[in-house]
């Protein structure tokens, strides 16, 4: 404690003067306001219990910290320890997509949860950029490092990388050993079929995509998979490929009316979204002439089209939230297979009971 005076000139106690604000308080004047030494104050502030210091001393050491505001060095903690409370996510493009931005989120949550703040770099596919974010992360002793991309694909791991604990998101490398979390791509597609099959539908389409991809593969293998479960022969005719947009699903329309289906399933919500157009210039209402399904759940589409969409939801935050417990050792990481994050069924109102023929 310190003195002042009052006009009067009688002295009374005062609580610990602040320094005026424009600079951060130092651990010199909270020595000065408690009395004691700089390296007491160090010692305090690094929770050494060690340290031959009694309680009353400690307390008023605390008591100056809080009452002058003063806030530790983070980074001069951390080259005591050798570690942050920091973990590092470095991505392609999510932080600019309208959903993969949700691993961000996810991470971001997680990470807080365990008393870690996250440092993020959006590096736009540049490898310069990439390289020079890795680097500052380590620096900053970061406690690990979420790699990801913004869709589902295999991946190179940077160099710079590996000179830090990491955990690949949203993609996955052949390298063995290396640690990742994706989606379940076999078990979106199984889900999504089995929407249609729970209403009755037996001549299921399935609209897949023209590029070459883990999704394009995955969701295939769980539509057969849910046609086999239901004993239904797997017909190639059913099976089309169309760009896996807006304008692919308007185009596939034509071709997929001489199948003779009731319900088609289509790789993702933008193609779904050209295939409601294409039904409608065709004068067949949804659901009752063609039940439709999509895949991805992007809210900006599927909640938006009429009727809303059925649909599969592509579970990114809880791949950022998984990333994290991986990455901590909170989660087993199974070695040499990618740990696969179950992808949620939407229901709307795209799909109706089939009636019996």
């Amino acid at each position: 404690m310190v003195s002042k005076e009052k006009s009067s000139g009688e002295p009374v106690a005062a609580a610990f003067l602040k320094p005026e604000r424009g600079h951060p308080v130092t651990l010199r004047e909270v020595a000065e306001a408690a009395g004691v030494s700089t390296a007491t104050v160090s010692l305090v502030v690094n929770n050494k219990k060690d340290a031959r210091i009694s309680v009353q001393t400690r307390k008023r050491v605390r008591d100056a910290i809080k009452d002058l505001g003063y806030r530790p060095n983070a980074m001069a903690k951390t080259l005591v320890s050798g570690s942050s409370r920091f973990i590092g996510l470095v991505a392609d493009a999510i932080a600019t997509t309208p959903f993969a931005g949700q691993i961000i989120h996810g991470a971001q949550d997680e990470a807080w949860r365990h008393g870690y703040a996250l440092l993020i770099a959006n590096t736009e596919g540049n490898g310069d950029l990439e390289k020079d974010a890795i680097s500052m992360m380590l620096e900053y002793k970061v406690r690990g490092i979420l790699y990801s991309t913004w869709f589902h694909r295999p991946t190179e791991i940077p160099e710079s990388l590996r000179e830090a604990d990491f955990v690949l998101v949203n993609c996955f490398s052949t390298e063995p050993g290396t640690r990742a979390v994706v989606p379940d791509e076999a078990q979106g597609g199984r889900s999504a079929t089995e929407i249609l099959l729970r209403h009755g539908h037996r001549r299921i389409a399935f609209i897949n995509a023209t590029i070459p991809a883990p999704a394009k593969d995955g969701r295939l293998e769980g539509y057969k998979e849910a046609l086999e479960a239901a004993g239904i022969p797997l017909d190639p005719e059913l099976v089309m490929e169309a760009y896996p947009d807006q304008e692919g699903g308007y185009e596939a329309t034509p071709e997929l009316l001489k199948r003779d289906v009731t319900a088609v399933y289509c790789y993702n919500d933008r193609m779904a979204m050209g295939l409601y157009d294409g039904l409608r210039d065709h004068g067949l209402s949804i659901p009752d002439d063609m039940a439709v399904v999509g895949f991805d759940n992007q809210e900006v589409i599927a909640a938006h089209l009429r009727p809303p969409l059925s649909t599969v939801s592509l579970p990114h935050y809880e791949l950022g939230a998984a990333g994290v417990r991986m990455l901590l050792g909170l989660e087993e990481a199974p070695s040499n297979t990618a740990v696969k994050i179950n992808c949620p069924t939407v229901e709307r109102t795209s799909v109706r009971v089939q009636a019996p023929a």
